[in-house]
């Protein structure tokens, strides 16, 4: 079947022409394999393992509710993406869109954000990651062995996306598996045969307010969700290595929220009626409560088997983070906007992936994982920052996308809200102003450091961007197009009715 036949809008050359750009990667990856992308990079098996014990000592049980309100919120910023991406099927995601939508130097924060985010989330997959490779390999758990292990993780999943797109997407949907197996089979079986409470546990605040009011608690538990709930965007991170990807990147992003929702409840919902000692894990005595319910629930050999299925996941989730974050390293470079960009925006010939941008995606995170084995303290404080930093980079994108909107731009991609476009936009920006308080609430331990870090780290990370971005001026060595959805829109439609 041709490409026109299958898709009465654009080719796929066509559509990059018209924005402005010419094909430079293989497109291989099949739109299954887009969404196992997303998917392993959402991560919900690692997303649970990392947050259920903060969640349930937080928040107690009905903390699981977040999942439901992250993803519905989530969703409609996922509905704005989708748009855009289809007009803008173009590598790189955030960066190219918010230029588009808005400008240079706006395009530049976004993605500077963006890009210190992802970096310190690599990192921070990769540390946790390490602890149950340790455990699996019967290490002991130490500074030294999570460090080691952590680098190993780099540096195999900068192998694999060495070895081209084929290849990620083989790994990814592996991974998929494995999240499947690991957070639905895994969830149903605990829920199934192993349950030792009932279903109204969820609606039981198990003392988590003291005497106070449970609302200020179960806001304070929203990181459950918060943290869960992104990573549907790389799925437009490689959009030029997707066929047809403005109809089918939308559908893999909106797959993505769907089925990590639906996987996130099986899970978290699993874990905690079928763990016998919930009391102490709601009184935060239990620090890691998942080996041990695995331990009671499938038997020692179960439970190392569990550890395979875990290990793969992360694995795919370190994989897919790394080809998001060098394929916008890469989008970034090819517009001329970092330093070096000749050496980042290269493509290699035989594999057609951008090496160098990879490169830079596995050697930042593990300069961090060194910091970290100097001080382990830090490890929070940079990941609490990451979410909060790609938080605000999506919705630097929303936001400009409802600008345009406003000057009158009717996106002209083939998968379109139509009419309800401008709604969803505003209600998308609403939930992500209210995810933002949420992330940015300071704590209560009485350490001014330690309460406001998340805000200290944006602070930090936003001043020295904006430093660059006045003393280097980037923005002026670059001429790649900005700020023209409203003329691009009305080029695909006067192309679309010239063929």
């Amino acid at each position: 079947m041709t490409e026109k036949s299958r898709n009465p809008h654009l080719s796929d050359d066509d559509h990059l022409s018209v924005l402005g750009y010419s094909d430079s990667f293989e497109r291989s990856m099949s739109p299954w394999a887009n969404f196992a992308l997303g998917f392993t990079y959402l991560s919900p098996l690692v997303g649970v393992y990392s947050l259920m014990a903060v969640a349930l000592s937080t928040g107690g049980p009905p903390s699981i509710w977040w999942i439901v309100i992250v993803a519905c919120g989530q969703m409609l910023v996922a509905l704005v993406f989708g748009e855009v991406v289809s007009q803008f099927p173009i590598a790189g995601g955030i960066y190219p869109w918010a230029r588009r939508l808005w400008g240079k130097r706006y395009a530049w924060m976004a993605a500077w954000v963006y890009i210190c985010a992802l970096i310190v989330t690599i990192t921070s997959v990769s540390e946790f990651g390490s602890g149950f490779a340790s455990s699996l390999l019967g290490f002991e758990l130490n500074r030294n062995t999570t460090l080691a292990v952590t680098l190993a993780l780099l540096v195999l999943a900068l192998a694999i996306n060495f070895s081209g797109t084929k290849w990620l997407a083989r790994i990814a949907r592996i991974g998929l598996f494995a999240e499947l197996i690991g957070v639905i089979g895994l969830g149903l079986f605990l829920l199934i045969f192993e349950r030792k409470h009932s279903f109204s546990v969820f609606f039981d605040t198990m003392g988590t307010a003291g005497d106070g009011s449970y609302v200020g608690t179960f806001l304070g538990a929203a990181v459950a969700g918060l943290f869960l709930f992104y990573g549907f965007e790389a799925c437009g991170d490689v959009a030029e290595e997707v066929s047809n990807p403005a109809r089918g990147i939308p559908k893999a992003m909106l797959m993505t929220i769907v089925v990590g929702a639906v996987s996130a409840l099986f899970s978290f919902g699993g874990y905690v009626l079928a763990a016998p000692n919930l009391e102490e894990i709601v009184a935060g005595e239990v620090a890691d409560p998942i080996p041990s319910i695995l331990e009671g629930s499938l038997g020692a050999v179960g439970a190392k088997i569990f550890l395979v299925v875990a290990i793969l996941a992360f694995i795919s989730c370190v994989l897919s983070l790394q080809a998001a974050a060098s394929r916008l390293i890469f989008s970034f470079a090819r517009d001329g906007m970092v330093p070096g960009h000749k050496w980042l925006s290269k493509v290699t010939d035989g594999t057609k992936i951008p090496r160098n941008a990879l490169i830079v995606a596995c050697t930042a995170p593990a300069l961090i994982s060194v910091l970290i084995w100097f001080n382990d303290g830090i490890l929070v404080a940079v990941t609490s920052f990451a979410i909060l930093g790609i938080y605000l980079s999506f919705q630097m994108v929303v936001l400009g996308a409802l600008r345009q909107r406003i000057k009158g731009w009717k996106p002209a991609g083939p998968w379109s809200l139509r009419g309800w476009g401008i709604i969803v936009n505003i209600l998308a920006l609403a939930y992500g102003i209210f995810a933002m308080i949420l992330l940015a609430m300071p704590g209560d331990t009485g350490s001014f450091f330690a309460d406001n870090v998340v805000l200290i780290g944006l602070v930090v990370v936003l001043a020295a961007g904006f430093l660059y971005l006045f003393i280097a001026r980037p923005d002026r060595k670059s001429n790649a197009p900005e700020g023209d959805a409203i003329a691009v829109a009305e080029a695909i439609r006067s192309h679309h009715s010239n063929h």
